[in-house]
């Protein structure tokens, strides 16, 4: 006798995450599911992730579709634990009838019956062009957008010139109705030109096809009237060649969570330039031999992000947040990573209780989050929790920056490009001029509960460590 069916949950992502949107599901209902196998791909308003089954059994029902938002502990699934030869669920057409209580000949005719009406049934030109497209094209399309297409006669030529929004440049159905939309607009168009003496030609069905696709590609990004008359609202003025971009759902969020920064907390900024000729140094020297010992790569960022956290233990209220009138501080020193990711959007996964780590384990724990970061692989939690931000502007040859504060936090510090400049040593024969490596440090801090003389101490401090850097250390 099968077990009873028991829930998919929507799993806890991180301490202010509330809900999920379901992005696409990896299985389908009658599909047998091994324990701790992703079963569909959700998002939230910092990474995308996936859930898993947290027994191994049939997927019996999908209790929410793509685009539904999921608060935190609802079900998405049922499932029935058991094995996976017995009792599968037949989703096929002929499965599905016999599992009604009918003879078995008179289902199996009626089948049969479907079966060839179905194979009877013509299909359009375009339809049977796409019906290979699984092998044929150079990318993958969701069921979804296929029948769509189909339904609509776009041609795999044409889809395959579609731009996707989706996760890997995929076409999703937004974009699909979006192209549709276009070619309504394109087609009229094309009309009004023809009445002028447009240079138009027909195909075989007598279709107009205008071969002017910059007008597509430009008619294709502004559809509809309500982001026309927004950009009337805002003065904005559309030029021939122009591209309208939707923000995606992280370039969203961001330009929320900034302006929201800005808007909540009066920022201020504190800038200290550090000699820190003698931790490049010592990191030129270790550098080989930390890779072949720990295999791991070595760079300047765990090293800042140890003097930031002995800063810190000397200036504990720059570890803290807002709550009205309530200042909160924080007793564990958990330091966020702010990361580029490869389509141009910033993340911040977090290092949890990075005082407590030696360089080593800093080390290991940076590059880790940064690979992961870039490939968009982040668990929710690994970006919550974060009391204090870094961001390395020197990345980008920037010799600094005035970065925003990642709220709800109350400072930020960024770390310029690392260059050689003539300075002045005081020596015990006098002063001299030498070569040494220079960088500058920029702290942004809310100025409601971080004043000037402790923005300011807190940056020098930093700046102090990385100065201090001891050439004989050891791992």
């Amino acid at each position: 006798m099968p077990m009873l069916e028991k829930s998919i949950l929507m799993p806890k992502m991180g301490e202010s995450i509330a809900e999920a949107t379901i992005i696409r599901w990896l299985k389908n209902e009658g599909e047998f599911i091994q324990k701790d196998e992703s079963i569909v791909e959700i998002a939230t308003d910092k990474v995308d992730s996936e859930i898993p089954s947290s027994e191994a059994g049939l997927l019996v029902k999908k209790l929410c579709k793509d685009g539904d938002v999921v608060k935190v502990g609802e079900a998405v699934a049922l499932i029935r634990p058991e094995d996976p030869k017995a009792n599968q669920i037949d989703t096929s057409p002929v499965g599905k009838i016999l599992q009604k209580p009918e003879s078995v000949a008179m289902a199996v005719e009626t089948a049969l019956a479907a079966i060839e009406d179905q194979m009877q049934m013509p299909l359009p030109i375009q339809a049977r062009e796409l019906g290979s497209i699984g092998e044929e094209g150079s990318r993958f399309y969701s069921p979804l957008v296929l029948n769509i297409a189909r339904a609509e006669g776009i041609s795999l030529t044409e889809l395959e010139s579609l731009s996707g929004t989706g996760k890997e440049g995929r076409v999703t159905k937004a974009d699909i109705l979006l192209y549709i939309s276009g070619r309504g607009i394109v087609s009229e168009v094309n009309d009004l030109k023809s009445q002028g003496g447009s240079n138009n030609s027909s195909d075989d069905n007598g279709t107009k096809i205008e071969s002017h696709t910059p007008i597509l590609s430009t008619i294709q990004t502004i559809l509809s009237d309500e982001k026309i008359a927004a950009m009337k609202v805002l003065g904005i003025s559309l030029q021939p060649g122009d591209e309208v971009i939707e923000m995606d759902r992280v370039r969203k969020f961001i330009a929320d969570h900034m302006v929201k920064s800005k808007q909540t907390s009066p920022h201020v900024s504190s800038f200290v330039e550090a000699d820190v000729t003698n931790m490049v140094n010592w990191r030129n020297r270790i550098k080989e031999s930390f890779k072949k010992t720990e295999g791991e790569n070595i760079t300047f960022t765990p090293i800042f992000i140890e003097a930031v956290s002995k800063a810190i233990k000397d200036f504990p209220m720059i570890n803290v947040s807002v709550e009205g009138s309530t200042i909160i501080k924080k007793k564990n020193i958990n330091i966020g990573l702010a990361v580029a990711q490869k389509n141009g959007n910033l993340i911040v996964p977090v290092i949890k209780s990075a005082d407590a780590m030696n360089l080593l384990g800093l080390t290991r724990a940076v590059n880790d989050l940064a690979i992961r970061a870039r490939e968009g692989k982040l668990l929710p939690d690994e970006t919550q929790g974060g009391t204090y931000t870094i961001t390395n502007v020197g990345t980008f040859g920037n010799i600094f920056g005035t970065p925003v504060i990642n709220q709800p936090q109350v400072a930020i510090l960024a770390m310029g490009s690392i260059r050689k400049k003539p300075a002045v040593l005081e020596t015990e024969h006098g002063d001299v001029i030498a070569i040494r490596h220079m960088m500058y440090l920029s702290h942004s801090y809310d100025h409601r509960v971080v004043d000037g003389a402790l923005g300011g101490m807190f940056v020098r401090k930093v700046a102090d460590y990385l100065e201090e850097w001891d050439v004989n250390r050891e791992i």
